[in-house]
């Protein structure tokens, strides 16, 4: 049986490649699913892509994947900064977990600086673009694979 990831991503991230391309670029959200779940079948994983504006389907979403999935790669984006619920239902997934962010929200405002999340994830990935989620993949492999 293959390990499965889910990959996780919050509020707006479906308008990538409308919204502040500077930021994000110019590589549209079905684009970005595209790429990962193509490297997902690559490594031999399974994988779902999920995205949601809704705070609470995040958290329903990261409870459920304690029983269906092996790590978690999650871009909580705006909820990064706000949500102690997703921090929550992070710290009860006792398995490999990744916090992504397509820019390097330490280089913003200064709000976005302060991550609720860092403190329960195995690691994080900040600002290398949509590559980041690349990497997040080839990472999350290895930490399953390691614990296996």
């Amino acid at each position: 049986m293959n390990n499965k990831i889910i990959i996780i991503n919050g509020p707006n991230i479906n308008l990538l490649g409308e919204r502040e391309q500077s930021q994000y670029g110019s590589n549209s959200f079905e684009n970005l699913r595209k790429i990962c779940i193509d490297k997902i079948k690559e490594l031999s994983l399974e994988g779902e892509f999920f995205q949601s504006n809704i705070e609470g389907e995040i958290v329903t979403k990261i409870q459920e994947a304690r029983k269906n999935f092996d790590g978690i790669i999650i871009n909580a984006a705006g909820f990064t900064h706000t949500s102690v619920a997703i921090r929550d239902a992070l710290e009860v997934f006792k398995k490999p977990k990744i916090e992504l962010h397509i820019s390097n929200i330490y280089k913003r405002e200064e709000f976005r600086h302060k991550s609720l999340i860092s403190d329960v994830v195995t690691g994080g990935i900040f600002g290398l673009g949509p590559e980041g989620y690349i990497l997040a993949i080839i990472s999350i492999d290895k930490m399953i694979k390691n614990e296996n």
